[in-house]
């Protein structure tokens, strides 16, 4: 609700957004239909962005899901397009964006579909909190999209026909300075780990735990799931000796993470629990600080920096 208030607490990093799609590859292969197509045209060289780059993750991950969801079963290809635009008064106009911006440079990101496509009416409604059609994604997904960009100062525009697919054309305000890409060597040490044993893996999202799952097993891990705290304990009581680390959620139904730490320390005080959160680091640590969390990692997570938290939680070099 935060994000699509457009009042969320951010995190602030400057990036090229051509960069941050590129590190998420992996992921978004494995989100999307066996009968999509992934295809890039990145540009290089870009402006950096400022804002939170795990909200802008948020939005990548939603755009190429849905776009996935409007295929259907049929065979189709996805389309990811960045690059760099000077917006004057009369382009932004033109363009009929859902946010007012500002004339200026703007980063932005294109994402288009060979899917179904869209009713007029249904895209005057598809960022309207829960408005849901089975191609649109899940209720609030397209409203958070929106507040994030909100919060970045950015806008966004659709464009879609019925039978022609859809088009979400993202703007971020552009820097004057050019973001560092994070060093090659780093990330190729990190994503070569390859895990072992079993991992519990603690999420009321399905989409998380089909994505968390697929990226543990591809690091080697068997993955076991819960969808809450009170399922989470009765696999945990059953199979405690095979799992050598917890992946929890804050928030969820039922039983949150805050009682389900608490609950686990009961039955085994030393096995590692990682928080996963779409919150923010900081209030996350204020609110576990002192309760014998194994560390902290913001969804929407990338194998990279799982992996990294892994390796730091389980103590392997």
């Amino acid at each position: 609700m935060l994000a699509y208030s457009g009042k969320g607490r951010f995190m602030v990093y400057r990036a090229d957004l051509s960069s941050l799609v590129k590190e998420m590859t992996s992921i978004l292969e494995v989100s999307i239909s066996k009968n999509a197509v992934l295809n890039y045209n990145l540009a290089n060289d870009l402006p950096a962005i400022e804002g939170d780059m795990t909200q802008i993750q948020q939005i990548i991950m939603n755009l190429i899901i849905n776009a996935s969801e409007a295929l259907g079963d049929k065979i189709g290809a996805i389309y990811i397009t960045t690059g760099l635009v000077e917006c004057d008064r009369k382009y932004l106009h033109n363009e009929n964006l859902l946010n007012d911006l500002k004339e200026g440079r703007y980063v932005y990101m294109e994402i288009s579909d060979t899917g179904c496509g869209m009713k007029e009416s249904d895209i005057s409604k598809i960022f309207d909190p829960f408005f849901s059609t089975k191609f649109t994604g899940r209720g609030l997904g397209l409203a958070a999209v929106q507040g994030i960009i909100r919060s970045h100062k950015g806008g966004i525009k659709v464009y879609s026909e019925p039978g022609k697919g859809s088009t979400f054309k993202v703007y971020f305000p552009a820097l004057e300075t050019r973001a560092v890409p994070a060093p090659v060597e780093e990330v190729a040490e990190e994503t070569s780990f390859k895990g072992h044993s079993t991992i519990l893996l603690v999420d009321d999202e399905e989409p998380i735990r089909e994505l968390g799952s697929l990226i543990l097993a591809s690091m080697g891990f068997k993955v076991l799931t819960a969808a809450d705290g009170v399922e989470a304990l009765e696999v945990f009581r059953k199979q405690k000796n095979e799992i050598i680390c917890v992946l929890l959620d804050l928030t969820m139904p039922r039983m949150d993470g805050d009682e389900t730490l608490q609950q686990l320390r009961l039955i085994d005080a030393k096995i590692p629990v990682l928080i996963s959160s779409g919150y923010n680091e900081q209030e996350v640590v204020q609110r576990f600080t002192g309760k014998d969390t194994s560390g902290f990692i913001q969804k929407p997570y990338t194998i990279s920096n799982l992996t990294g938290k892994l390796k730091e939680v389980l103590k392997i070099k």
